[in-house]
């Protein structure tokens, strides 16, 4: 008589794809905080896998380099999570496209942006203050400063859409006026280097950027 046979064990791909992704989280998250704690330069890939409890090999599939590991953890602080949801798909993004007025949509877009300043905005000085020294670095800068130009076009063109916009202001101008206030170097004068409070940051880019792109009289 001869043994049954046993049916294959299936495999949990499932499991896997969800360890993969606890791992990935956790990178990011032991990531930003050496990198917020020691800097670019000093930061290094081996230090962040011992500290997350992966191997080396798993954070370099992950991310490639410690340039790319940045821009990730970038992303995820200016989304607040790791949800793979893009930020123009958001309810936060969303309610500030419905809104009519342009003064309160400016005011609703910096409420945003000064809550997530202060997670993202460091990661971007590292990536500009290691652009000099690093390639890699210098790309991920780059990215960084067109994603926030593309953005902002897209702001300017909602703004313009109210028809609240001064008159005579090109797309263009709106744009690099908004671009010019989101910039983490804003962040940096104000807050870093003179020690502003987010909220005082906050009121001060949403009055120049109403003044800047709606006139003081709006």
């Amino acid at each position: 008589m001869t043994d049954p046979v046993k049916p294959p064990r299936r495999y949990d791909a499932s499991r896997r794809q969800e360890q993969a992704e606890e791992n990935r989280a956790r990178v990011l998250s032991t990531a930003g905080r050496i990198f917020r704690a020691k800097g670019y330069a000093d930061t290094a890939m081996p230090e962040i896998a011992r500290a997350a409890g992966v191997s080396v090999q798993m954070v370099y599939k992950a991310f490639s380099n410690k340039a790319t590991l940045l821009k990730a953890v970038f992303d995820v602080s200016v989304a607040g999570d790791t949800e793979q949801t893009s930020m123009a798909e958001r309810d936060v993004i969303g309610a500030i496209q419905a809104e009519p007025d342009a003064v309160r949509k400016i005011t609703m877009y910096v409420s945003h942006l000064a809550e997530g300043a202060p997670r993202y905005a460091p990661l971007q000085l590292l990536a500009r203050d290691a652009a000099s020294a690093d390639r890699a670095a210098a790309d991920v800068w780059a990215q960084m400063r067109q994603e926030t130009l593309t953005a902002m076009t897209y702001f300017a063109a909602d703004l313009l859409a109210t028809g609240q916009v001064r008159e005579g202001l090109s797309a263009e101008e709106v744009r690099d006026v908004l671009w010019t206030y989101h910039s983490a170097e804003i962040y940096e004068l104000l807050v870093v280097a003179r020690g502003w409070t987010t909220d005082r940051y906050g009121r001060f880019v949403t009055a120049a950027m109403i003044a800047g792109v709606l006139g003081s009289g709006t």
